[in-house]
């Protein structure tokens, strides 16, 4: 499932990275915070490798 916004990619980023241990996930914060626990490792990396191209940057 592809990124709708770049803000929703980029808490999807921050999340996959605490998911694989490489960010403390004391340090996240709203979106990628539930992000990260309640989404696979694969869900995240499938919406943090979207293309940002033609994306804004919050979805309405």
């Amino acid at each position: 499932m592809p990124a709708k916004s770049s803000a929703q990619q980029k808490a999807a980023g921050a999340a996959l990275s605490a998911k694989r241990g490489e960010t403390k996930k004391s340090e996240l914060k709203g979106a990628s915070k539930s992000m990260e626990k309640s989404m696979s490792e694969k869900q995240l990396d499938d919406l943090a490798s979207t293309k940002r191209k033609g994306k804004p940057e919050h979805a309405s």
